[in-house]
């Protein structure tokens, strides 16, 4: 997905984000990657991919990371356009229609990408664990997932707890 952006503007909406959630040290680095860069390490770090509608113009981007308890959610509306959330993850949790979240950014992709890659992993000290209200930018209506292609990045996805 070639998308070019031209600003750096982040607006976090509902819930708070600190700079040590958005870039916990040793996660430096994470803030010269470009976009392409940054939906690559989102393959690399094995996320499941979905483009919902056709698969010659997709209307949403959407990724997700599966944990033991919640999942990380991330999507992509617009070059200017993305929010990322975490969500708890019970029996047939929907993570595209949240009524509550852990976390949740809203923003410039490359932003929102930065924050979902880098923050805490669930369980550690630095993870958020605070119930948040969700955002109507975290829910994806159920009639724009159709068509949905869906790309699994790796077959298993290895959790460190």
């Amino acid at each position: 997905m070639g998308i070019g952006l031209a600003t750096r503007t982040v607006t976090v909406v509902c819930g708070t984000v600190s700079r040590s959630r958005g870039y916990p040290a040793g996660d430096e680095a994470m803030k010269s990657l470009s976009l392409d860069e940054l939906l690559g390490e989102l393959r690399r770090r094995k996320w499941m991919l979905y483009l919902f509608g056709p698969k010659e113009q997709p209307t949403l981007y959407a990724a997700t990371f599966q944990w033991a308890a919640c999942a990380d959610v991330f999507i992509l509306r617009s070059e200017n356009d993305a929010t990322a959330y975490r969500v708890p993850t019970y029996p047939n949790t929907d993570v595209f229609l949240p009524e509550i979240v852990f976390w949740q950014y809203h923003g410039d992709p490359e932003w929102t990408l930065r924050a979902v890659l880098t923050i805490g992993v669930p369980g550690q000290a630095d993870a958020p664990f605070e119930f948040l209200q969700a955002h109507p930018l975290c829910r994806i209506p159920h009639e724009i997932r159709q068509p949905v292609t869906i790309r699994p990045t790796g077959l298993v996805q290895r959790l460190t707890l």
